[in-house]
């Protein structure tokens, strides 16, 4: 794992920063367009803005978030797959791209260049996906905050089973409390 230098680490976490509160506020934004089509604002005027924030916003933010968190877990201490709050995260954020590009993307097309035509379970499927997904983003932000579960247990490697004769390092005291208590035994 290459290590980068605290301020580019700094600079890398400050642009994850932006690009996911970026991101969720776009969510929010497509959250509010949808209860306002459902509260009677004109779709005529609502769904071509939910279509613009969408294509030009959301979806290059999503892609944006999910190659800058990809990045950061790779070149700082934490690791892509090292802790298991990082791979919750990973997948969550892997799978809110790809239902954003593929399924959310394309309806909010779709209900652009329909307007008021647009039928009523495709009005509420645009309140409903932006809603699980906000759900998302804050279950990720809460995992980044609380780092919850530890490290994954380490996968034995050949290396590591060798005989402890053959790594002279594995048998050595690790701090001043072990160093006394083999002393004393000895």
């Amino acid at each position: 794992m290459p290590r980068i230098p605290p301020a580019t680490r700094k600079a890398l976490l400050t642009l994850h920063l932006i690009t996911s509160l970026g991101w969720l506020g776009a969510d929010l934004v497509l959250l509010t367009l949808g209860i306002a089509a459902q509260r009677g604002a004109d779709p005529a005027v609502v769904y071509p803005v939910a279509g613009l924030v969408g294509t030009v916003l959301f979806a290059p933010l999503s892609v944006l978030v999910w190659l800058v968190g990809v990045a950061s877990a790779l070149l700082t201490p934490w690791g892509l797959v090292r802790h298991r709050w990082v791979l919750v995260k990973l997948v969550i954020t892997t799978v809110m791209v790809g239902l954003v590009l593929f399924l959310l993307t394309p309806n909010l097309r779709h209900a652009s260049a329909l307007g008021a035509a647009l039928p009523a379970r495709d009005r509420a499927d645009l309140v409903i996906a932006p809603a699980v997904s906000t759900s998302l983003m804050i279950i990720a932000t809460v995992l980044s905050t609380y780092k919850p579960w530890g490290r994954r247990p380490a996968r034995p490697t050949g290396a590591r089973h060798t005989s402890a004769a053959a790594s002279p390092a594995r048998n050595a005291p690790q701090d001043r409390a072990t160093t006394r208590k083999s002393t004393v035994l000895r």
